[in-house]
């Protein structure tokens, strides 16, 4: 986590701290001392707390009575329930999307698709997923669908700091940009269904291996250190 100054309060520690979980500097089960994180950001612990509560609301820490805050960790059951969820509101989404998307809309997602050739180039994760996640929630914007897009960013949120796990499950960067320019190639030819199927099998890759774990393999997952910027997963 980067340090902030020591005029800064409540709702930009909040950012701060939301920002090293979803970047995943703050993997799952990861402690927030509220005394610590007060040191490192330079204010009392008010604000410190009224931080974690606002993460604790939007699903990214659990606050534990007598024992402080952690880095929420989900079960094998809860991503799993989340990701058959994700599926259908992105296959949706795709549904919706397809059929009312302008040229203009249609050269903003290939821009999008551009992106990610230069991060697998680049052989770069980060970037890649700010792409990805920026390519799929594209159909959900453009859905038309106000509820549609409500939901999905409620569910989507907490799950942002698995993209780069998910890499492991998927198998690197240049499968998942096949996956992605097959997608594309539905979506130029109009062709919604065919877009929309494709998604169901790009979103569920990530989760039919997760059901062949057992909860053992899926902490480990979870905890396990990953390499920062770049991708090694099966390059």
């Amino acid at each position: 986590m980067t340090s902030i100054e020591a005029r800064t309060l409540g709702e930009q520690i909040y950012q701060a701290i939301e920002a090293a979980i979803l970047d995943d500097e703050l993997p799952p089960g990861t402690e927030l001392p509220e005394i610590e994180l007060a040191e490192q950001y330079g204010t009392s612990r008010g604000p410190v707390r009224e931080a974690l509560r606002q993460l604790n609301s939007d699903g990214l820490v659990v606050l534990r009575p007598r024992r402080g805050a952690v880095v929420r960790m989900l079960s094998r059951k809860e991503f799993l329930d989340a990701y058959q969820v994700r599926e259908v509101f992105e296959v949706l989404g795709v549904c919706l999307a397809v059929p009312r998307l302008t040229p203009a809309q249609l050269a903003d997602l290939d821009g999008l698709m551009e992106k990610m050739k230069t991060a697998v180039f680049r052989d770069d994760v980060k970037m890649f997923f700010d792409a990805n996640a920026d390519f799929h929630r594209f159909f959900i914007d453009h859905s038309g669908n106000i509820p549609l897009q409500q939901l999905h960013l409620q569910l989507s949120r907490p799950m942002v700091r698995y993209r780069r796990r998910s890499l492991a499950l998927r198998g690197n960067l240049q499968s998942s940009l096949e996956e992605h320019e097959k997608i594309m190639a539905a979506v130029h030819a109009g062709d919604a269904e065919l877009a929309a199927d494709l998604t169901r099998s790009h979103v569920a890759v990530p989760l039919e291996r997760v059901e062949g774990l057992d909860d053992n393999e899926w902490e480990q997952m979870q905890t396990s250190v990953l390499p920062k910027g770049h991708a090694d997963s099966g390059r």
